[in-house]
């Protein structure tokens, strides 16, 4: 029997997926993701949460053929490794995946993907048309893209392609990203940012009412979006959240020209009505091509490990025309 992996490395969750060749899952496992100190800390975090879905599906991690990995980013490809996360704490400056993982699994195939790549691989092997212009766009802790172009995945020479999270949408930039720079789209809309964007929002016209703990240390997205209907600042927080949100899918559209835009990631999955919505209304009012069809992924929190999966049954390509009997 042949066995194959996926692995998902999120800011805050690990998933680990074991899978018999046509792809029927036999082991799941989902931890926390350590918060350090150390990248090391990490890399055993993923080691022992690949070993938890092994355990499940009953088999020794060395009998797996082959596994992918959707992991934030940014890459060192070379060495197979995470450099500087932007949403995890500062101490952890690398981490190391497909050399651990190779040396657990004892197989040289594993592959290495941006976790919106892995999300767009797993979209497309999924999509009963199995299109060949699509985007996945994870708003979640952070924002980024995976791109599928002419029947091609997208990942850049470095694995870096798709950090549209990273575009400036805001020339003033009045917020920084967690990258550092200012401006970034990912500064105002991603689920880490939204509480500093409501502060902003709400130093810039106090009259605001509101009731949302804007200076509470528990202060989340979710308060933002629970109150929605409800709070003038909360409804105020959300329309410009759809301005940003709506210029930054727009670049995507010009740049990529997809047939599909797929949404995933935590804040448009729980809140589709208050961000994706508005996203399709006003995209339409602002592309000046083909306006793409706009949805949320069927696969739910699923889609980057079932990219990853689908990445080592296909020989890291996530096309399934190639998949292995």
């Amino acid at each position: 029997m042949v066995y194959y992996a996926g692995v998902d490395l999120g800011a805050t969750n690990v998933r680990a997926v074991v899978a018999e060749a046509d792809g029927t899952r036999i082991g799941v496992s989902r931890r926390s993701t350590p918060r350090g100190p150390t990248g090391i800390d990490v890399t055993e975090g993923v080691l022992r949460t690949l070993r938890g879905a092994c355990s499940e599906a009953g088999i020794d991690p060395n009998r797996i053929t082959a596994a992918g990995i959707g992991s934030i980013g940014p890459f060192d490809l070379a060495e197979g490794a995470v450099i500087d996360p932007a949403n995890l704490p500062d101490s952890i400056d690398r981490i190391p995946l497909t050399g651990p993982i190779s040396k657990l699994i004892d197989s040289d195939d594993v592959y290495l993907h941006n976790d919106t790549t892995a999300g767009v691989i797993g979209e497309r092997f999924h999509a009963a048309s199995n299109p060949d212009d699509m985007v996945y766009i994870t708003i979640s802790s952070g924002i980024g893209a995976g791109v599928c172009s002419d029947g091609r995945i997208v990942s850049g020479w470095d694995g870096n392609a798709g950090e549209v999270g990273h575009y400036v949408v805001d020339p003033h930039g009045r917020l920084t990203c967690g990258c550092g720079h200012d401006g970034h789209w990912e500064a105002y809309c991603s689920g880490n940012a939204i509480p500093d964007f409501a502060r902003l929002l709400a130093d810039d016209d106090p009259t605001i009412a509101t009731d949302l703990p804007l200076e509470g240390p528990e202060f989340t997205a979710k308060d933002v979006f629970d109150l929605a209907g409800e709070d003038e600042l909360a409804d105020y927080v959300i329309d410009q959240l759809a301005h940003w949100n709506a210029i930054g899918v727009t670049n995507v559209i010009h740049a990529f020209a997809p047939i599909v835009v797929s949404f995933g990631g935590a804040v448009a999955l729980h809140n589709e009505e208050l961000v994706v919505d508005p996203i399709r209304e006003r995209v339409s009012e602002m592309v000046m091509t083909n306006v793409p069809e706009i949805h949320v992924t069927e696969l739910g929190d699923d889609v980057v490990v079932e990219g990853a999966l689908a990445s080592a049954l296909t020989e890291g390509t996530g096309d399934r025309r190639r998949l292995r009997g």
